[in-house]
């Protein structure tokens, strides 16, 4: 499986691709951090946005892009700007049909780390040894799309089995009952 992770910002959106299967090594294909300057109009940061993950989209062919979902925070102009950067990857995803998988950050911190409640520090040393890379992707942006993409990785097999009993017991359940 090949997944592209996707850390939404505007300012810096990291990006990831890792390839592998769950219970086996993984592989990194490739990290980065698509930028846009701070001073640039809104809808020319999302175009720069766009561009650079259509590019990592064309050069790494992934199977699955795995993005972060939007959580509240405390500024709503920084959740803004990641809702509308997320909004980007998943358009730019479900445009080519690759299916697009949504990861909260504690969920992708307890599959990477064993605690939802992990610093960006830990995360980035398990990506490092995860990957068996030689040192943690900088910035953070990209150790966190690398661990998006791990995670989606280890709990895509158990979440696809969940949703084929729930679709099964709903077919079977008598007509006007789904429960």
């Amino acid at each position: 499986m090949r997944v592209l992770g996707v850390d939404p910002g505007l300012t810096r959106c990291g990006v990831g691709v890792v390839e592998g299967v769950a219970g086996r090594p993984l592989t990194m294909l490739g990290v980065g951090v698509v930028r846009t300057p701070v001073d640039a109009e809104l809808g020319h940061r999302l175009v720069a946005i766009e561009q650079g993950i259509e590019q990592w989209l064309d050069e790494h062919r992934p199977e699955y892009v795995a993005v972060e979902r939007v959580f509240s925070q405390h500024n709503v102009r920084t959740v803004m700007g990641t809702a509308q950067a997320s909004a980007v990857a998943m358009l730019c995803a479900a445009r080519r049909g690759i299916p697009v998988a949504l990861h909260t950050p504690s969920e992708v911190k307890a599959a990477v780390t064993g605690s939802g409640r992990a610093d960006k520090a830990q995360v980035g040393a398990m990506v490092t040894r995860l990957l068996r890379l030689s040192a943690p992707p900088k910035p953070a942006d990209a150790a966190d799309a690398l661990a998006l993409a791990i995670c989606h990785i280890w709990r895509a097999p158990a979440q696809n089995r969940l949703q084929q009993a729930v679709a099964l017991h709903t077919a079977k359940a008598p007509k006007g009952r789904t429960a």
